[in-house]
């Protein structure tokens, strides 16, 4: 069930996901809004799930995560485990970031972060395609990231 939020709170929500450390005060002022009002807004979205978490998007170049792959999985009906399981599974091995569940040619799409294109290339080999369900890969490299969102 989709929950509707008009436009004051669209407002806030675009000055939260530009900075989530943006004081009630200066998010007040930048929608033109009084602080009391924004802050109310705020925890009935969070209290309604509008809101999921306040988070950080680090700079992976300077944490020494500057390689990035998005990886195509075909899922192996034949196996023991569900596609939604196999999802799961996926998502606890250390470098995937995202797992989607998507339609067409292949069934998953993952966004993967390593060090090297060497270490998420073992990380394939090594891991992913050792996993009961997978089936074929595509893996592509990521040139340069010109919009992303959390």
């Amino acid at each position: 069930m989709s929950i509707m939020i008009d436009e004051k709170d669209k407002s806030i929500l675009t000055e939260l996901k530009k900075n989530a450390r943006k004081s009630t005060k200066k998010i007040a002022t930048s929608v033109k809004m009084p602080r009391v009002t924004v802050h109310d807004r705020i925890q009935k979205m969070i209290d309604k799930g509008i809101i999921k978490s306040f988070t950080i998007i680090p700079d992976y170049e300077q944490i020494g995560l500057s390689s990035k792959v998005f990886i195509f999985v075909s899922f192996l009906h034949n196996t023991d485990v569900s596609q939604r399981e196999l999802a799961r599974r996926i998502a606890k091995l250390q470098g995937i970031y995202e797992v989607h569940i998507i339609s067409g040619e292949y069934d998953l799409l993952l966004k993967v972060r390593g060090k090297s294109l060497e270490e998420i290339g073992k990380l394939v080999v090594d891991k992913l395609r050792e996993l009961k369900g997978v089936g074929r890969t595509l893996t592509c490299a990521c040139f340069e990231t010109v919009k992303e969102e959390t």
